[in-house]
């Protein structure tokens, strides 16, 4: 698929304010190549009247002349504004619409990618798709459009002029960008390749800076972004000097344009197939109407790397979720029982079973906790349960009904869930609890810090709420990121709660407030409760107590 066919697919409902902005830019275009051509003619006119003594009525050329000054300034602002405000809803559609494609896609499939790909083709890699309204698709149509009209114009004065002019379009309009298309696509790879590989160090080593000071690795760290950066700038040299190369062929086309105008003009006038005013304008009109094929060959210069976007972005956007879900799924059940009935799983065909033969059950407001080493497959039970994942064989069921036969999101909605891993976004305290209750008011919120043991922290802060986390919530502790965690997935109004891990990085007293907290929380809303842990002192409490024995996971 071609990336313009692409982006008028992707844009149905962006197509009415990408008119607009070609309708306008075509507008301004023969608006500036009136206000030439005309006030060529003027002059000249005024001129030669002046020489022979005769009158001349001047009025209707000079109001001519200032609409199209008035136009060309107007319209400019208004293509400006439109095109604008097309590339940003364009830009809008098209970041929404991979989001929507990748996010059935996580965890399984998005794993193979590094986070610094990911961000370029969700950023960079889009915003060279869009960016073909604005550098290729308008001009395109705009040169075209405009090329045309004058085309006809030209008709009316002398065929063999049209003609000239004509050839002169073609080849600066179409044979100079296919060249550039051409003899670009090598270097548009490789500085698109370059800058991937650029991002994605810059991201891995942000994220890691901590790391790289504490073990002295600055240097080679720099070392390796100013090799990656050399390699940028060598792919973005020859860009340029191609660049140059097409702009100077432009500029000769555009001189050869006027002198064969000229050569070709001169004799029409004496032959008096054109009066004397006209010689002007019709070599200003040959001058003016290049200004809409100036920006081809760089556009089409920069559509070898918008292919190559296209690619990455549908490599990733037509991939095929590991977790399907049914065609038609059934209605969701009422009850919220967990079984995994001999469940085997891991997660590749070379590794050994995470999960193998495993049998648990989960009565509805019951209390489990599942106790072991690192690697022995807890993590596991929860990306089962949540259908992020399916078993190689055995099956799961909520509510007595199998999990392939129900959406995943509607089995996801009956969880809330504290990952080993959990992520705190850049922005305050109180914005990332409410990623679990958009809605929670103070109180509510207040009540889940007190839960999670966080709130005298909280109150403790001069912003309370409102203070920043940090990026990963680099201005917490560990232990004080963790409980603003498990404070948001308390917040989640849903039947079932999962946490894993939910006291790391915490002291002994602090975990022993944050487990009270809990299953105070938990008693007080009637949950269900699955509780993932290696410290066996935090299972007090639970109704069934699953430990890992020889590979299989037995009740104590």
């Amino acid at each position: 698929m071609s990336p313009l066919r692409f982006l008028w697919q992707r844009t149905a409902g962006q197509r009415a304010w990408m008119a607009l902005g070609l309708l306008l830019a075509l507008l301004t275009t023969l608006a500036n190549i009136a206000l030439l051509a005309l006030s060529g003619w003027f002059i000249s006119a005024m001129a030669l009247a002046g020489v022979a003594g005769v009158s001349l009525n001047y009025f209707t050329p000079a109001a001519l002349i200032r609409l199209a000054a008035i136009v060309r300034t107007a319209g400019r602002y208004g293509e400006r504004l439109t095109t604008h405000e097309a590339t940003f809803r364009v830009l809008a559609a098209l970041r929404v619409w991979l989001y929507e494609r990748i996010e059935p896609l996580a965890p399984q499939h998005l794993e193979q990618y590094q986070s610094g790909d990911l961000l370029s083709r969700l950023r960079a890699d889009i915003d060279s798709l869009n960016n073909l309204y604005l550098r290729v698709w308008v001009p395109a149509w705009v040169a075209l459009l405009s090329s045309l009209i004058c085309l006809l114009v030209l008709l009316r004065f002398d065929g063999a002029l049209a003609a000239w002019l004509g050839l002169m379009w073609l080849i600066t309009g179409w044979g100079l960008p296919w060249l550039a298309y051409r003899f670009g696509q090598a270097s548009a790879l490789a500085q698109q390749q370059a800058m991937n590989v650029l991002r994605t160090q810059w991201v891995g080593d942000l994220r890691g800076l901590a790391e790289v000071q504490l073990l002295g690795a600055q240097a080679l760290q720099t070392a390796r972004i100013d090799m990656l950066s050399a390699a940028v700038v060598s792919a973005q040299r020859q860009q340029a000097r191609l660049s140059g190369a097409f702009q100077g062929a432009y500029t000769l086309a555009v001189g050869l344009s006027v002198l064969g105008t000229l050569l070709l003009a001169i004799p029409a006038l004496h032959e008096h197939r054109i009066a004397p005013p006209e010689l002007a304008m019709l070599v200003l009109l040959a001058m003016a109407s290049f200004e809409a094929l100036m920006p081809l060959p760089l556009a089409f210069q920069s559509l070898g790397e918008s292919r190559h976007a296209l690619a990455r972005v549908l490599a990733l956007a037509d991939a095929q979720a590991d977790v399907q879900d049914p065609v038609a799924p059934q209605a969701m059940p009422l009850g919220n029982a967990l079984q995994l009935d001999g469940v085997c799983f891991r997660y590749l065909s070379t590794q050994p079973w995470a999960l193998d033969h495993v049998d648990l059950q989960l009565p509805e407001r019951a209390r489990m906790a599942l106790v072991g080493p690192n690697g022995a497959g807890k993590s596991s039970v929860i990306a089962l349960l949540t259908r992020l994942r399916a078993p190689q064989s055995g099956e799961v069921r909520l509510g007595g009904v199998p999990l392939q036969a129900l959406a995943g999101d509607d089995v996801r909605r009956r969880f809330a869930v504290l990952s080993q891993h959990a992520h705190l976004f850049n922005t305050s305290v109180r914005e990332n609890l409410r990623l679990g209750a958009p809605d929670a008011d103070e109180a509510q919120l207040r009540s889940a810090c007190a839960a999670a043991a966080i709130d005298d922290f909280i109150d403790s802060l001069p912003k309370g709420l409102d203070t920043p986390v940090g990026e990963l919530g680099s201005a917490l502790s560990g232990g004080q990121a963790r409980r603003i965690a498990l404070a948001r997935t308390l917040l989640k109004p849903a039947p079932i709660l999962i946490l894993d891990e939910p006291t790391e990085g915490m002291d002994a007293v602090t975990a022993q407030r944050v487990m009270a907290g809990i299953h105070a929380w938990v008693t007080s809303r009637g949950q269900s409760f699955l509780l993932i842990t290696h410290r066996p002192l935090e299972t007090v409490g639970m109704d069934a107590i699953y430990r890992l024995q020889a590979g299989q996971w037995q009740r104590h």
